[in-house]
């Protein structure tokens, strides 16, 4: 017989006894005072445990799940080419939006508040040239939007700029406009008083640049005068000077003509250099043909990094080499450029095995290679 709780009982007796009982309520006081009290079911361990810790211990063996998958994902993907982030002034990398505001006549007006004289203006050979992969892979033919821009200075007579020399400087002024044109010597000719001309026409090449060395660090560019647009002052430089000898509206006009060219073609700022950056001797392997702007170009008042601080291509790229008076010529932030390319051969020709000076002529048989394709290119173009 059960009890009312549901249990069997352990002992007959009681349930003899409660059977003769006739009220209900006084037959169950007996059972809950005679019967044994029921043992509690066993409890499991882990009931006793705080849910808290519960949550955590299961938040663990998910958290150890995905490690152990993230880590077998990572152990079969190849790594990332680790990045280099430079520091370059605000809106380099991007620069505005310049569009053309309007046309009349010789002149032209942007919507920076530049203005361009076209009274001198002409057209040459249509642009075209090869870039080549920095990794040596295939190159490319491309035109005929510019890559890049070079800065020049004519290095021509310099009358006092002042009041008193005002007719003086417009007559030289506008000799050297018909001289640089008739050379098509450069595509921009920005003179002492800040007037921004047009020579040679952007979907052109100018002869401004001639054997010439430069790389952004994905192509390489050989004889800049297809690749870079030539941007020149009406100034001279002097062997080693540090600071600009051009007069504050060339630097204005200077600024918006590159931020309007930056705009319309896209030319990253890592590719607006001078030429003293860029000029090559091939004859003797030397850099520095030109010297204009060696160490005194004012990048950041033209809203552009300091190139001076970045490896000398020629160098670094095809092995190019220079003598101590390049140095002298050129000043101190061109030696810090020629010290990052030496840097740079060291390193790669003992990863190489090789010393330096094999190592060097490694990239020189390079650069040969590559200007007799460059040469073959033109001559077809032609």
């Amino acid at each position: 017989m059960a009890s009312e709780h549901g249990q069997p009982h352990s002992r007959p007796w009681v349930s003899c006894f409660a059977s003769r009982i006739s009220d209900p309520v006084v037959r169950l006081r007996f059972l809950k005072v005679v019967a044994p009290a029921p043992e509690p079911a066993p409890q499991r361990k882990w009931r006793r445990v705080p849910r808290i810790v519960l949550l955590l211990v299961l938040t663990g063996a998910l958290v150890s799940i995905f490690l152990v998958r993230a880590t077998s994902r990572v152990a079969n993907t190849p790594a990332p080419p680790l990045r280099i982030e430079r520091s370059v002034p605000r809106g380099v990398d991007r620069p505005p939006e310049v569009w053309l505001v309007e046309k009349s006549g010789n002149s032209e007006v942007y919507s920076n508040g530049l203005r361009i004289d076209n009274r001198f203006a002409i057209f040459d050979r249509a642009r075209s040239y090869e870039a080549f992969p920095a990794d040596g892979g295939r190159s490319e033919i491309r035109g005929p939007e510019p890559v890049g821009i070079v800065f020049h200075t004519t290095e021509s007579r310099q009358a006092p700029f002042e009041a008193g020399q005002n007719g003086v400087l417009k007559r030289i002024g506008e000799s050297l406009l018909e001289y640089v044109q008739r050379k098509r010597a450069y595509n921009f000719l920005i003179d002492r008083f800040g007037r921004v001309y047009r020579i040679v026409a952007e979907t052109d090449a100018a002869n401004h640049a001639g054997y010439s060395v430069w790389s952004d660090g994905k192509w390489l560019y050989i004889n800049l005068n297809e690749s870079f647009l030539g941007v020149s002052f009406e100034a001279e430089t002097r062997p080693g000077q540090l600071e600009a000898a051009v007069s504050a509206a060339q630097l204005r006009a200077a600024a918006i003509l590159t931020e309007m060219l930056r705009s319309r073609y896209g030319i990253a700022a890592e590719n607006c250099v001078t030429h003293a950056q860029v000029s090559v001797n091939p004859s003797n392997m030397r850099v520095g043909y030109h010297t204009d702007w060696a160490s005194s170009f004012p990048f950041e008042r033209l809203g552009l990094p300091d190139n001076y601080a970045r490896a000398l291509p020629a160098l670094s790229a095809f092995g190019f080499e220079y003598d101590p008076a390049f140095l002298q010529a050129t000043g101190a932030r061109m030696a810090l450029s020629v010290n990052l390319a030496e840097d740079s051969l060291r390193v790669h020709a003992t990863g190489m095995g090789l010393s330096v000076r094999a190592y060097r002529k490694t990239l020189q048989k390079r650069y040969r290679e590559r200007l007799a394709e460059v040469r073959s290119s033109n001559s077809e173009s032609e």
